[in-house]
């Protein structure tokens, strides 16, 4: 497959899109393929990433579907090798693979904490173990963009562990733009805010007035749709960000501008 320059500024090179089955990974996947990506979409819901898989193929683009759960380290060696054998090539990763794991902290037992550090943090480490060799073999212009939160700043009581995670996401994307900035490999971040995704729809159907609170502290007066996080994500991916590395992009609608959340 080239590995050339694609039209506007992106890349011909296979992307990796963890938890792609919805949310935004499924906008980063479409985005991806609307600009001539070949996209490789992963989920636990094999079903779902096939159906995003068959909408970036109607988009004229290669694209390979699978289920994997990405806590289950040990198994993502096989599962990189297939990916960029069906994609022919893997340039670009975005691990948009999550959950919340809310639970205050007296409340938090063991196996919650581990499975929202195991996908959020631990996971995207692993991958990047096996994607360092595939990365430097599509060569300069490859990157990475890891979805963290505000909250990867900012405290919630509520989320001591999705917190944790996504600070991690911070501290771990630092350490690797610093290591793979020899090969060309650029590395940063994004930090949405309120995203109208299904992580978040339990919280705006269950808690009376939650989502007007969210929005009356955010100054565009709204919450997010995940194409609105989809396309930072492409930029981060693109030559149009070829100096950049080593960020974050904040996408909150400008609430941590003004106030905490």
């Amino acid at each position: 497959m080239a590995t050339g320059p694609s039209r506007l500024g992106w890349p011909r090179t296979g992307v990796l899109v963890t938890g792609g089955a919805s949310g935004i990974g499924r906008a980063s996947a479409l985005a991806l393929a609307e600009v001539g990506r070949p996209v490789a979409v992963w989920d636990l819901d094999g079903d779902a990433a096939q159906a995003v898989a068959d909408e970036c193929r109607s988009l004229g683009v290669v694209a390979h579907a699978a289920c994997v759960d990405v806590a289950v380290t040990s198994g993502l060696s096989d599962h990189v090798a297939a990916t960029a054998g069906a994609l022919g090539s893997l340039g670009g990763f975005v691990h948009a693979a999550g959950v919340s794991g809310a639970a205050i902290v007296e409340d938090l037992d063991d196996a919650t904490w581990d499975a929202t550090l195991d996908v959020n943090l631990r996971a995207a480490a692993m991958l990047f173990r096996e994607l360092v060799t595939p990365f430097r073999a599509a060569g300069p212009g490859s990157a990475a963009v890891l979805v963290s939160s505000i909250e990867g700043h900012f405290g919630s009581a509520m989320l001591p562990a999705y917190c944790s995670s996504k600070a991690g996401v911070l501290g771990l994307m630092r350490s690797m733009a610093q290591h793979l900035a020899t090969d060309g490999v650029r590395v940063n971040a994004v930090c949405p805010g309120a995203v109208d995704t299904p992580m978040l729809a339990p919280a705006f159907d269950l808690l009376p007035g939650f989502r007007d609170q969210v929005e009356s502290r955010t100054p565009l007066g709204r919450v997010s749709t995940p194409d609105e996080i989809a396309r930072p994500i492409r930029f981060l991916l693109s030559d149009e960000a070829s100096f950049i590395t080593g960020a974050h992009l904040t996408v909150d609608g400008g609430m941590t501008a003004v106030t905490a959340i």
